[in-house]
């Protein structure tokens, strides 16, 4: 048995030449093997050995084969940690008894689960291979490009994989970095087998409960609040990232992911800022994803109208005429291509491999105790909001007051276990309603740009923006009045 550690990161095929030739460039002489590998998994139709969490292959190299068992592991960033087993075979079908009988659950009837197994998936690919070194240890870096196939569907595949041969798991982040720094890449939490099961009808969307509350560790410190957020949040990210690109084909569907996707690396970047663990070079690369994000208001916005979401319309008669226009407008727009600009921003990647740094690495230093720092920002944020207001709030007013809205709610995300569930409820919800609020004066925005001359439909969009303008200044108000439950 091997414990295999690896480092994964994705990139988009057009990067595959220049990934090379900088590989080729940074370590020289290292280069070790070029060869096509072709890998059949196998499960029974009930999916028993996901349902152990294993994965089954049998990989043909060279003419010889390979049956190989993955047992459970551990994804924390991008670094993967999972027990492999391996053996010879001469046949294109696995033999389970080959393996050891340790590794099998006590009631596992493994007679019945081979006589079901079949072949669910296959990846073939091109492995180009280097064995480099780095600090004290031995890497071997792994770039497979090739497919996905299940049946006549099929998916590209392009990983860069830094697996560790001896040494310290850190150096795989050194390594990353350098290529990062030449080659916009992305961490990579879906394995090949997943993506199979997916491509096969097998994997379903990941389910993903809106967050509600950072988990922390009973009694933490300071330092292991931190760590559970970058956790947290770098994990949701690359869910999320999933869950949008298998909504790709449906933009309405995906924009309340992209709102969800935001707020973790909002989340992220506020964690940093607030334990003084955001660099100069950190700061920067949140500051172009969050640029790169500026659609989403929008995009919500769009997919509200679409929805009608919380009657936008009221009594309107031509509510399916406008919900139609939304829609058609959110068509225009590639998830995909969103999804793939996002990718090409070198930044993106840069600032997921250095908060996976910051994970592995102590950047906290605090002698206080995790509730006096979770107050102090509480703090710091509600007197905060509390001036942000004017008297007289425009609707540009009301638009800038979301974002800082958002800041503002992240801090009661990452430490609301700290405190009473019911009085932090009561305390966010007049927050909470004013932001979704804002949602809506956004979306009537959006109308009135949809509706152009049409003059009835803009005396209608004032009325209704000056409404619930008043409405946002009532809720405001009632937000300032709730007693903070952190003091």
């Amino acid at each position: 048995m091997d414990a295999e550690i690896e480092l994964k990161l994705f990139f988009l095929p057009e990067f595959k030449d220049t990934l090379i030739t900088e590989i080729n460039h940074l370590f020289v002489e290292t280069f070790q093997t070029d060869v096509m590998l072709s890998n059949g998994y196998f499960d029974t139709d009930a999916l028993q050995l996901r349902s152990w969490d294993m994965g089954l292959r049998v990989r043909g190299r060279n003419g010889k084969r390979e049956q190989t068992i993955k047992t459970a592991g551990k994804v924390v960033g991008g670094i993967h940690s999972r027990p492999e087993y391996n053996v010879d075979i001469d046949t294109d079908t696995p033999d389970l008894t080959l393996f050891p009988a340790r590794i099998w659950p006590e009631d596992a009837d493994l007679a019945d689960t081979q006589a079901k197994l079949n072949c669910v998936f296959h990846t073939d690919f091109r492995r180009l291979t280097w064995l480099v070194s780095e600090g004290a240890s031995q890497v071997e870096i792994a770039l497979d490009e090739g497919t996905v196939r299940s049946g006549n569907r099929e998916e590209p595949l392009c990983e860069l994989e830094f697996e560790l041969m001896s040494g310290q798991a850190a150096d795989l982040l050194t390594l990353a970095e350098k290529l990062m720094a030449r080659v916009p890449m992305r961490l990579g939490k879906a394995s090949k087998a997943q993506r199979g099961y997916r491509l096969a009808g097998l994997g379903a969307k990941p389910m993903l409960a809106q967050l509600d509350t950072v988990p922390l560790p009973p009694q933490c410190s300071a330092a292991e609040a931190f760590a559970a957020t970058l956790e947290t949040a770098l994990e949701r990210w690359q869910l999320l990232e999933d869950a949008i690109a298998q909504s790709a084909a449906d933009p309405q569907s995906a924009a309340p992911l992209w709102a969800r996707l935001r707020t973790c690396i909002g989340l992220l970047e506020a964690g940093c800022r607030q334990f003084g663990a955001l660099s100069d070079n950190l700061q920067s690369g949140f500051g172009q994803v969050r640029r790169a994000l500026a659609f989403v208001d929008d995009a919500v916005a769009l997919s509200a109208i679409a929805e009608n979401r919380d009657s936008l319309f009221g009594r309107r008669p031509d509510a399916q005429r406008w919900q139609t226009e939304a829609q058609n407008w959110m068509a225009q727009e590639s998830v995909q291509a969103r999804l793939e600009s996002l990718w090409r921003l070198p930044a993106y990647g840069k600032v997921q491999l250095e908060l996976v740094t910051l994970l592995f690495g102590n950047p906290v230093e605090s002698d206080l105790a995790v509730k006096q720092v979770a107050n102090q920002l509480q703090q710091a944020s509600w007197e905060g909001i509390q001036q942000l207001m004017p008297a007289k709030a425009s609707t540009t007013d009301f638009l800038a007051l979301g974002a800082a809205l958002d800041d503002a709610l992240l801090v009661g995300l990452a430490y609301g276990e700290l405190y009473s569930a019911d009085a932090r409820r009561q305390y966010r919800a007049p927050w909470q309603d004013l932001r979704r609020g804002i949602d809506a004066l956004r979306a009537y925005v959006l109308l009135g740009d949809m509706a152009g001359p049409d003059a009835e439909m803009q005396d209608w969009l004032e009325d209704k923006a000056l409404s619930l303008m008043h409405a946002l200044e009532q809720s405001h108000k009632s937000a300032l009045a709730q007693p903070p439950y952190w003091r």
